[in-house]
C-alpha cells in the first residue's frame, strides 16, 4: 500500500483544520439554534428549548396551525417554518440563559433566514419576524421590522430603551425621521420569494454606564447599518425576557440561532457561509 505524501496530506486537510478553527468562537458563544427540521422546539439550548405561545389562559406549548405551517425540505436548511397568513400565532422562547439579559452589561446576537417578497406577501401594517420583549414594552424593545405604510416597505432593526429615553414627547413611531428612532432604517433590502435572506442583530454594552452601547445589522453576511451615540438603557425583568417570532409576518423563516455576545462582520460572514446552518455549531 502506497504511503501519502505528509506534505500533500497537510495541504489538504488545511481547509478543515482552519474552517474548525475559525468555527471555535461562535461554538462557544452559541446559546440556541431551532433548526425547525422536525418541530418547534430548540434543537440546543442552554435554556428552556421549549417553544411556547401565548393565549387568554396563559402561556401554552405551541403547535401548528393553519397560520403556521411546518414545510419538509422547503427552509433554508431542510424543513423551515411558513407564516401563512397574519393572525395570532406568535412562536416564543424564554430568555432565560438563551439570551443572558441582565442589568449591567448586556451582550448578544440573534441570527434568522427570512424569504418573502414584503411589498407582495405582508399584510397591511406593521410587520415583526423577530422581537426580543421583556415585561413591559415601555421598558424596552427591541425588534426587526417592516414599516407600515411605505412602498416599498422600510426594513429597520429598533433598540427602544426606555420610553422615557428614546420618545419623552411620545411622538408617533410612524412619523419619526430617521434621526428620532433608535433604529437602522433600510428603504430597499434584499428580501424575496426566490432566495433567502440572512439576517443578524448584535447587542453590545447594553445597560453598561461605563461602555459605549451599540446595535448591528448584517443582512447577507455584510454589515448594513448600526445604532450608535444613542442611551440604550432597557429596565426589564430578567424573568419576563422572550425571544418572539411571527408578530403579524407573512413568510418563511428558518434556522434561528442565538449567542451570548455581538458578533464581529468575520464571524457573521462565517455563519452566512455554513453549508448546513447553525447545526454545525452545536458543542
Amino acid at each position: 500500500m502506497k504511503s501519502i505524501n505528509t506534505a500533500l496530506l497537510a495541504a489538504l486537510l488545511m481547509p478543515c483544520i482552519a474552517a474548525a478553527q475559525n468555527s471555535g468562537g461562535l461554538k462557544q458563544a452559541l446559546t440556541f439554534h431551532a433548526s425547525f427540521d422536525k418541530g418547534l422546539d430548540a434543537d440546543f439550548s442552554r435554556g428552556d428549548k421549549a417553544c411556547l405561545v401565548r393565549t387568554s389562559k396563559g402561556v401554552a406549548p405551541a403547535a401548528l396551525n393553519d397560520e403556521l405551517k411546518l414545510v419538509p425540505e422547503a427552509g433554508r436548511f431542510g424543513s423551515g417554518l411558513h407564516f401563512t397568513k397574519k393572525g395570532n400565532t406568535r412562536p416564543q422562547f424564554k430568555g432565560a440563559r438563551v439570551l443572558g439579559y441582565n442589568a449591567t452589561n448586556w451582550n448578544a446576537a440573534v441570527s434568522v433566514w427570512l424569504r418573502l417578497d414584503p411589498d407582495k406577501d405582508l399584510e397591511p401594517g406593521y410587520c415583526d419576524p423577530v422581537q426580543i420583549i421583556g415585561d413591559d414594552t415601555k421598558k424596552g424593545f427591541i425588534f426587526l421590522e417592516w414599516s407600515r405604510d411605505e412602498t416599498p416597505r422600510h426594513f429597520r432593526f429598533a433598540i427602544r430603551p426606555l420610553v422615557q429615553i428614546w420618545n419623552p414627547n411620545n411622538l408617533d413611531w410612524a412619523k419619526m425621521t430617521a434621526a428620532q428612532r433608535p433604529a437602522v432604517n433600510l428603504p430597499r433590502a434584499p428580501f424575496s420569494r426566490e432566495a433567502w435572506t440572512h439576517a443578524v442583530f448584535s447587542l453590545a454594552n447594553l445597560n453598561d454606564k461605563t461602555k459605549k452601547p451599540i446595535g448591528r445589522l448584517h443582512l447577507n453576511g455584510k454589515p448594513v447599518g448600526s445604532i450608535e451615540n444613542w442611551d440604550l438603557t432597557l429596565g426589564w425583568n430578567p424573568d419576563a425576557v422572550q425571544l418572539v417570532l411571527g408578530a403579524s409576518y407573512v413568510g418563511h423563516l428558518d434556522d434561528l440561532a442565538v449567542f451570548n455576545r455581538a458578533l464581529t462582520d468575520a464571524e457573521v460572514k462565517q455563519l452566512f457561509e455554513l453549508k448546513t446552518g447553525a447545526r454545525e455549531l452545536h458543542p
